[in-house]
């Protein structure tokens, strides 16, 4: 039979009904919590999966987990002695009457266009045999006093102020803040700004299961992170410990269009900030684009004094339908009300699947009979949790159909299903695709009628969901919280001295999170930190990190004093650990540089940072003692004794690193004692070259060349060989120090002395003229070639004098290449690689050296 709300069966006589009417924290829900519990018997519906489980555990701590029952679309926990029901709206028992109370709560959404209905009708026939309480916002005063004849109504008073504060940068909301936006994009991009900023959020949708929401909230509510990103779905009595509410936005996607919230909507979310004698303030982000992201004049006058305009209409669909064939089904459900203040529900996604599949003769047409259209409404009910929109969703529902129809869901048909989605693996958006699928098999393994081992089914389907739930709040919570940052954000400031601070090897530890390591004295945040997060890591590491620094610095100054400290110097740099810690700069001399301490000391204590400084201009000093050889030149160039000419030769050498050469230094102007002085002082005066020999090692070599090149010197060539061959090839290191260019080849410049004093103790003491012949077996022996050899000597002012060729018709071996000396000219030949020549002298030399070699 159709049934009107007036003449409804189910509506008894109202005695004992309470509105409970007001805003926001006002102890509505909490006092429907005491009065469930004063009964010996009752049941309480409420807008969300999520808030029946938050009442449902709560209840259970009063009663028992043995007389609480909790019964939602997806999940039914039902002892057998339950008394204490905790529902959904769609959920609750309508026409039991053997509760001894019932309430319904956030009763205006009864005004929603996708499940007002579903209210209006708990609203006009949930009653408690002894009690009745309907809990909800003040704007429905008016239609509960029309609807609901006798009723009462209590209204409560905010128990806290709620101001509006303007708007605020993402950067500048106050900790203990719940941002809310209105799409998961949104929500997304939040989070991550906030993981950069603050060190993460805590992510709460309507899409999420209740455990990955109650593991979410309690990130918040634990106070491991200070910051909430929601959806409106927070407006709808989730109890948290919020002090701001940021708006996103104030427009949404209803469904149908995008549109403006309206000020009781807004009100609805702003009231979650401030609870019990706490205030509360709320306000929007700047930034957060669209013209609509700033609140009215009249919009704050409205929040701030809960002042909104009352409902006019309620939505109405009939709640008994007939079944007597799909058409009658259809319009009994399009049936207008007769009351004036209710109004035809619009299209709910259920209605629209119905008169989809109707007109789809292979679904519709196998629909017969009344059992059948009751089964099949029952099936076209199925909540839409995967949010695809009615075209997709009716397709799952008419693949559903087609294995209920004739009877139930197999177990093994049941249990493929539920273990296809028992994979943990993937992104956010696919665990949460996932837990939104498995939601539709954990309702269709709920029904009574619908699956064989109905129990077991649940059961199973409960446990993957659990499963999901976990790995998608692991998910969000590596996406979207960074625990180091957020640690180091509520110990920095008034309590930063109480921070934990500790050094394990080189890795740096704040209340155990490692956040970067040690180098040298230079903290180095971790590679993975994000740029905003190296700046808050860096301040944190300023500020608890000297005291870490003191102990490395007396340390290494004990170890420098010791002997054993791993220092070195590259490029005119100190480095220790691999790191910078001191530099040289030009001093009074090339010999003398001025250690200048790096600016990562500056962050050691005072008497530490100085004794490190006097430890390693100590260290300096020592490092330097194997130019000591050039300390001896460089101070006797001092001395009055030297006279001009050799001063002047002693600052060359220092200049060039103890070589230079003979002809750039007018040593054949010295007279005898003068001479006398320098061979005091270890030069050595070659035919070719002045060199002191302690500096032809590379190690000598190397340090003076940095102290040239800080002293803006030119320091020419490459590094030289770490052996320091007495030969080599000149290729790159043509200007090579310590060498002698002979062209293609190099050649050590005591080496060649050595070379050029045999040739002369060949020669004898004989006339300039007189010709002598040369054994190159030493200069084989040191890799010479012939062209080099020839060119050493040359250079030295010896000049091969080729023999007579043999006579015609004579044979035999040719005369041996001898050589005579003549004495050099003032003005050499210049220093430049000449051209090598290839006349008979060479050919012949090359031959004899080519005998020698022979025998």
């Amino acid at each position: 039979m159709f049934h009107k709300p007036h003449a409804s069966s189910r509506n008894d006589a109202p005695s004992g009904v309470k509105a409970v009417l007001g805003p926001t924290n006002t102890g509505k829900t909490h006092l429907a919590i005491e009065r469930l519990c004063a009964h010996s018997s009752g049941a309480i519906g409420f807008p969300l999966r999520l808030l029946a489980r938050e009442v449902y555990d709560r209840v259970c701590k009063i009663k028992g987990e043995a007389s609480v029952a909790l019964i939602t679309g997806e999940e039914r926990i039902e002892p057998k002695n339950a008394r204490y029901l905790l529902c959904t709206a769609e959920a609750m028992p309508v026409t039991d009457r053997s509760l001894a109370f019932v309430a319904i709560d956030e009763a205006q959404l009864a005004a929603d266009r996708e499940r007002g209905h579903v209210f209006t009708d708990r609203l006009l026939h949930a009653r408690g045999r002894e009690e009745t309480m309907i809990l909800g916002s003040s704007t429905i005063e008016p239609l509960v006093k029309a609807l609901v004849p006798g009723v009462e109504v209590i209204s409560r008073p905010r128990f806290s102020t709620l101001s509006h504060v303007g708007a605020k940068k993402l950067s500048r909301i106050p900790p203990r803040s719940a941002i809310v936006a209105f799409s998961t994009e949104q929500v997304y991009a939040i989070a991550e700004m906030l993981r950069r900023f603050r060190g993460g959020a805590a992510v709460v949708m309507g899409a999420l299961s209740p455990q990955t929401r109650n593991a979410q909230v309690e990130l918040y509510q634990s106070g491991e992170v200070d910051y909430l990103v929601a959806t409106d779905a927070i407006g709808m009595g989730l109890n948290l410990d919020v002090q701001h509410v940021a708006f996103a936005g104030l427009s949404k996607y209803d469904g149908r269009r995008h549109r403006r919230l309206t000020t009781a909507e807004m009100a609805q979310i702003a009231g979650r900030a401030g609870r019990h004698q706490t205030d509360g303030t709320f306000g929007t982000l700047t930034g957060s684009g669209g013209h609509d992201s700033e609140f009215e004049p009249e919009e704050v006058y409205a929040i701030e004094e809960h002042r909104f305009p009352p409902l006019t209409k309620l939505f109405w669909r009939e709640p008994e339908p007939r079944f007597d064939d799909l058409a009658t089904l259809i319009a009994d459900l399009e049936a207008p009300p007769e009351r004036p203040e209710l109004a035809p529900a619009p299209e709910a996604i259920d209605l629209a699947v119905l008169k989809r599949l109707a007109d789809d003769p292979d679904v519709g047409g196998t629909v017969r009979g009344l059992a059948q259209v009751a089964r099949f409404w029952d099936v076209c009910r199925l909540p839409d949790f995967r949010q695809q929109g009615s075209e997709t969703h009716a397709r799952f529902v008419a693949r559903l159909w087609q294995d209920l129809r004739n009877g139930e869901l197999g177990a093994d048909y049941m249990a493929q299903q539920i273990a296809q989605l028992d994979r943990t693996g993937g992104d956010i958006d696919t665990l949460q695709g996932r837990i939104a699928a498995i939601r539709s098999w954990a309702y269709i393994a709920q029904r009574p009628d619908w699956v064989l081992a109905r129990d077991e089914m649940a059961a199973r389907a409960r446990a993957v969901e659990a499963r999901l739930s976990d790995a998608l709040h692991g998910k969000l919570t590596e996406r979207f919280i960074n625990r180091r940052t957020a640690v180091l954000m509520k110990k920095l400031g008034p309590d930063a001295g109480l921070l934990s601070v500790r050094l394990e090897d080189e890795e740096v530890l704040v209340e155990g999170e490692h956040i970067g390591s040690l180098r040298g004295f230079g903290f180095q945040v971790d590679p993975g930190a994000r740029l905003t997060d190296r700046k808050l890591l860096l301040a944190a590491a300023e500020r608890h990190l000297p005291a870490l620094l003191q102990k490395r610095a007396d340390a290494l100054a004990a170890a420098i004093h010791e002997g054993t400290a791993a220092i070195t110097l590259e490029a005119g740099d100190l480095k220790w650990e691999g790191e910078k810690i001191a530099t040289l700069s030009a001093g009074r001399s090339l010999l003398s540089p001025v250690l200048v301490p790096d600016r990562v000391l500056d962050a050691i204590p005072a008497p530490s940072r100085k004794a490190l400084v006097a430890a390693l201009e100590a260290w300096l000093i020592a490092a330097l003692e194997p130019l000591a050889p050039l300390g001896k030149l460089d101070e006797a160039s001092r001395s009055e004794d030297a006279g001009p000419d050799l001063r002047a030769l002693l600052i060359t050498l220092v200049d060039r690193g103890g070589m230079s050469a003979r002809e750039d230094t007018a040593v054949d102007r010295l007279d005898k004692n003068r001479r006398t002085m320098l061979a005091r002082l270890g030069v050595r005066v070659g035919a070719l070259d002045l060199f002191v020999p302690g500096m032809l090692r590379p190690g000598p070599i190397a340090l003076w060349r940095q102290l040239a090149k800080i002293a803006g010197r030119q320091a020419q060539g490459g590094e030289p060989d770490p052996a320091m061959p007495p030969a080599m090839d000149a290729g790159k290191r043509h200007r090579a120090p310590g060498y002698r260019n002979l062209g293609k080849q190099l050649i050590r410049l005591d080496m060649a002395e050595k070379l050029l004093r045999e040739a002369h103790e060949a020669r004898g003491t004989g006339p300039a003229s007189r010709d002598f012949a040369l054994d190159p077996a030493r200069a084989v022996s040191m890799g010479l070639t012939t062209s080099s050899y020839a060119r050493l000597l040359r250079l030295a002012g010896f000049q091969p004098v080729m023999p007579r060729p043999l006579a015609e018709e004579a044979h035999g071996p040719p005369a041996p290449v001898r050589w005579r000396w003549r004495p050099p000219r003032r003005q050499v030949e210049e220093a430049r690689p000449q051209p090598v020549r290839t006349d008979g002298a060479f050919a012949a030399l090359g031959e004899l050296i080519g005998a020698d070699r022979g025998r």
